[in-house]
């Protein structure tokens, strides 16, 4: 299976094509104590779709580990304590840079402007967390409005790349 691989980097704040919030019922929350519940149930339900099947094998104790790194940030979206999408982000504190390395609306939310909203935190965040660039990797089996959403808010892609997987 043919994959294309986009990185996308957006390098200040003021490069943000903000989305303001769509609906004032919406709340964003970091995720202190870290709960592995919470990203294994966005991981797994978002991902299904996406092929994203890295961290299936991952037992409770990996899952921890992971989670309780320091420069590991999960926040959630929700309206009226309902759940509908998160992302995850890494700092990597020697280049002052944060991944997301994870982002995604549950598939019921789809469609209703929480996406851009989400990216748009998710960026100002980062840049509050005082780094000098936040970056992302998408492909062709993520959400057919992933790479447009980065782009929008004012990521440029800096490097592409095809790549092939196994078939599962």
């Amino acid at each position: 299976m043919k994959v294309d691989r986009y990185y996308l980097e957006i390098n200040s704040q003021k490069e943000l094509n903000e989305v303001i919030i769509p609906n004032e019922n919406l709340k964003l929350e970091k995720v202190y104590p870290p709960n592995i519940e919470i990203n294994k149930f966005f991981y797994k339900n978002i991902g299904k779709k996406h092929r994203w099947i890295d961290r299936l094998a991952w037992d409770n104790l990996k899952w921890s580990s992971y989670l309780e790194n320091k420069n590991v940030f999960t926040y959630t979206l929700k309206s009226n304590n309902n759940m509908m999408g998160y992302f995850e982000v890494i700092n990597d504190q020697k280049i002052k840079s944060f991944e997301i390395a994870y982002f995604g609306i549950l598939s019921e939310y789809i469609g209703k402007g929480l996406g851009g909203y989400l990216l748009s935190e998710a960026i100002k965040i980062c840049f509050k967390l005082d780094c000098q660039k936040v970056w992302v990797h998408t492909c062709s089996l993520d959400h057919q409005n992933a790479l447009s959403n980065y782009i929008k808010r004012g990521m440029k892609i800096f490097k592409e790349e095809t790549i092939h997987l196994n078939s599962y």
